[in-house]
């Protein structure tokens, strides 16, 4: 090991981890990642089935520029190790009334197909409310999203020069509430309600400014051809190839101090040595002991509270029968009522009459497949062991399926579902939560940890920290942990540097105000 390399340990290879590691690699650290499990991706991750390795996890990728600039800030092109292919059909909805509705990636489309479904009444609802997320996520993706420390003070200092924020944010009304006065159509305030599971919460404890999510989603949702774990494993790659050291099968049990600062870690009964450390799972797990009892004042268990929803997933291959539904890639097939499903999951029980995501993986932009499919099947669970009978939950779910009239010629069972205890054992001291903390309360964006904790040294990334859940969002953690890195060890340099090697400036574009829609390539 070269000594006069700053050593840095990553504990985890999600994929807020892996960004981490590859920026600090590239701008000359000597990297070492260590995670529990053999491959890197955490909840990016696939299970083999009969065509194929099958997602059991995320399945797109949306915000494509952030991976476009973790790339090109390593002087590399996103396109020359990565396929990536638009989606025209963001997701296709089904209710038990027979009807069908698209969301398309051109808005002109969208908003006809609003107006053919729901006419022109429900056309101008949603125009006026896709154009309040837009504005919303333009003007709060730099100063919260990309903020290393979102501040409430600044955002004060935003809404009081723009006051129409206000109006759109909708202060102190949930994300339920404002949805049905946003919609004189009930199924499409169903609809975006279901934008606060993506990030674990439920609509009627999140806040209106969840919202903007859909923006997030109608700016372009993208597959990648080989699968969505290429991301992690060549985001890996990479930074093998600027010198880190990926370690798998490595359980790491304890952080090593000395003279207040992090010294390194105990991997696998062994000392491994280090002038930082960036752990990259749920803070939760910090807070219960995961890395020892000098790990466990680093974040407090309120950071983590509440917890996110988590997921009952089936994952596997199969034929359709002829004359089932015309599924895309993204499907989502509702219940009845979203209060017989949220109310259930607010109380730790699963929804007898459920809303089912399901992804058709091998159908991805546009295409259509008759032979052996692959599936991905996903329904809100409660993040605790509260309640029984998981192992028939398969059941449930294919039978919510067939109202629908969409069934498999060979079913999945029990061992094709991912629970949430799996998830727990998978992700140990999670409590199966997906998403770390939950989306609940006007503040919770201000409530998650941040990069730098108070251990000097010690730094924090994943869906679990600032700025939350969600494939960018974590990747976005590992760039906010690695700027925190650089600029301390600049700050505590004999000689400082304004700049980092392997271009990564320490005023680097997230330091600064992303570019507008109308100016963003």
């Amino acid at each position: 090991m070269a000594v006069d390399r700053p050593r840095t340990i990553v504990i985890g290879a999600g994929i807020g981890g892996l960004a981490a590691a590859l920026w600090l690699s590239d701008a000359g650290h000597h990297v070492q990642v260590f995670e529990r499990h053999s491959a890197p991706g955490g909840k990016i991750r696939v299970i083999p089935s009969a065509a194929g390795p099958v997602d059991a996890g995320p399945t797109v990728v949306t915000l494509k520029r952030v991976f476009e600039e973790l790339f090109a800030d390593v002087g590399e092109r996103l396109a020359d190790h990565l396929t990536l292919r638009p989606a025209p059909v963001i997701a296709r909805h089904f209710w038990k009334d027979g009807t069908t509705f698209n969301l398309f990636a051109d808005i002109d489309a969208t908003l006809a197909e609003v107006r053919h479904i729901f006419g022109a009444r429900a056309e101008a609802d949603y125009d006026r409310f896709r154009k309040g997320a837009a504005l919303l996520f333009e003007e709060f993706e730099p100063s919260m999203i990309r903020a290393a420390t979102p501040s409430r003070a600044a955002l004060t200092l935003q809404t009081l020069r723009k006051p129409s924020l206000i109006r759109e944010m909708k202060p102190g009304l949930s994300l339920k509430t404002a949805l049905r006065r946003s919609f004189r159509e009930p199924r499409l305030a169903q609809l975006f309600g279901r934008y606060a599971t993506y990030v674990g919460g439920l609509p009627s404890q999140s806040p209106a400014l969840l919202s903007l999510i859909s923006d997030a989603e109608a700016q372009g949702v993208w597959s990648i051809d080989g699968g969505i774990h290429r991301l992690p494993s060549t985001i890996a790659r990479l930074a093998k190839d600027r010198g880190a050291e990926l370690h798998y099968d490595a359980h790491v049990t304890g952080i090593l101090t000395k003279n207040g600062r992090v010294n390194g870690i105990l991997c696998n009964g062994k000392e491994i040595l280090a002038e930082t450390v960036v752990f990259n799972g749920d803070p939760l797990a910090l807070a219960d002991g995961a890395l020892g009892a000098d790990a466990t004042s680093l974040v407090s268990r309120m950071a983590t509270m509440p917890r996110s929803l988590s997921a009952q997933v089936l994952s596997f291959a199969s034929r359709l029968p002829a004359d089932q539904p015309d599924l895309s890639h993204h499907n989502v097939f509702f219940g009845d009522d979203p209060d017989t499903e949220f109310q259930p999951l607010k109380d730790g029980k699963l929804p007898e009459d459920p809303t089912l995501y399901v992804c058709a993986q091998d159908r991805t932009a546009g295409a259509t497949s008759k032979g052996v499919e692959r599936f991905e099947i996903i329904m809100n669970a409660p993040p605790t062991t509260a309640y029984e009978g998981q192992p028939e939950c398969h059941h449930m779910i294919l039978k919510q399926l067939a109202a629908f009239g969409l069934r498999f010629q060979k079913e999945p069972t029990a061992r094709d579902l991912t629970t949430p205890q799996m998830f727990d054992a998978l992700f140990p001291q999670s409590g199966g939560s997906l998403y770390g903390r939950s989306p609940q309360g006007m503040m919770a964006a201000f409530k998650r940890p941040t990069a730098r904790t108070k251990l000097r040294g010690f730094y924090l990334a994943g869906g679990g920290a600032h700025p939350g859940a969600g494939i960018p969002m974590a990747t976005l953690s590992g760039r906010h942990a690695a700027e925190a890195i650089l600029m301390d060890q600049t700050s505590t340099s004999m000689s400082p540097r304004a700049d980092m090697p392997g271009g990564m400036s320490m005023a680097s574009a997230t330091m600064e105000r992303a570019p507008s829609r109308s100016s963003a390539s």
